[in-house]
């Protein structure tokens, strides 16, 4: 049977647009909120294939999307390589801080796919329960944005302390990059031979580097991960994020050789649809904030963006993730305005 986001992925449109949505298994579904309240951790969650799984064809039953994401955390890489990661309440993620020499010494590749091996068991898990006409998206945050979480030992407004190390003490911070480089690239090809039909690499904080910097940190290891990942699959779509990196976003498109791109909210359709749409398939990008809001507003925007990107390879999705707060209807309301429309 076809797969039409996978088939859209690969630059050959049908009549309507695929569509599923960042965060779309998550805090904002009571049966989410349910399987959640069963473990004492978030890590603990990840690794938990059977609950992993479940959360992630919850939307699928009650929504019917085109795509379901893998349920894990861009966190899970740092974590197998033997940094100390947490969660706390009200605070979000904490690691402990790669900050030195010495702290950079106790990670290692050397036990990182036992460790991770629960997440690889939730993909086989997903595409045997999955229905044959939905594509399995495996992901992995890129270097750039989880080394900043791996260096504050947190997250933060400005990611300073990862740039400071990137001006600073490029030498450590390069090192901290290429370890992320080889466990993504091992880590996206295990998802894909557990059974992943594409990969996003989510670079959710791309934004607001000078050039040399997105070069550096952006670019050049998204193009090692799609290059390492695709000598091993060369058949499975790749999608790039380099969230809110405005101009850069074609240069990303053109060097990183990624198969498709997500557009956050910000990015003008009609330049979209000038500048990428013709090198490659544009996922988004409606505004997840909007979706809360819902009614006449969401609609007609989710429309516009459909009108917009029709010409080309298209899969409807937000510009980032669902917030904890959207009302589960109004995401009902946007699926079947998506399923309604025609090329």
């Amino acid at each position: 049977m076809q797969k039409p986001l996978l088939e859209t992925l690969k630059g050959n449109p049908g009549d309507k647009v695929p569509f599923w949505f960042m965060r779309q298994a998550g805090r904002y579904l009571p049966e989410y909120k349910e399987v959640r309240a069963t473990t004492k951790s978030f890590m603990e969650f990840c690794y938990s294939p059977d609950k992993a799984a479940e959360v992630t064809l919850q939307p699928i039953r009650r929504y019917n999307m085109d795509g379901a994401i893998l349920f894990a955390d861009i966190l899970v890489v740092p974590d197998g390589l033997g940094q100390k990661v947490w969660f706390e309440a009200g605070h979000g993620p904490k690691l402990s801080a790669v900050s030195d020499e010495k702290s950079f010494s106790d990670l290692s590749m050397a036990s990182f796919h036992d460790n991770v091996g629960p997440v690889y068991d939730t993909v086989a898990r997903l595409k045997n329960a999955l229905p044959a006409d939905k594509t399995l998206l495996g992901f992995a945050g890129a270097p750039w944005t989880v080394a900043t979480y791996m260096v504050e030992g947190a997250g933060s407004k400005d990611h300073g302390a990862a740039r400071q190390m990137g001006y600073g003490n490029p030498g450590l911070f390069s090192r901290i990059l290429d370890m992320l480089v080889d466990a993504t690239s091992q880590y996206l090809s295990r998802q894909i031979e557990a059974g992943a039909d594409a990969v996003q690499i989510f670079d959710s904080w791309a934004a607001a580097l000078p050039e040399p910097a997105f070069d550096a940190w952006v670019i050049e290891p998204t193009k090692a991960i799609v290059d390492r990942v695709r000598a091993d699959h060369p058949d499975t779509p790749i999608i790039g994020f380099p969230r809110l990196s405005g101009a850069q976003y074609e240069r990303f498109v053109k060097e990183t050789g990624v198969d498709a791109v997500s557009l956050d909210t910000g990015v003008p359709l009609d330049w979209a649809a000038k500048k990428l749409q013709p090198s490659v398939c544009v996922q988004g990008n409606i505004d997840p904030h909007l979706v809360v809001a819902g009614g006449a507003p969401m609609v007609d925007e989710a429309n516009r963006v459909l009108e917009s990107l029709k010409s080309g390879p298209h899969i409807f999705n937000l510009g980032h993730g669902f917030v904890p707060e959207t009302p589960p209807e109004n995401v009902g309301l946007l699926s079947e305005t998506i399923k309604a429309f025609r090329r």
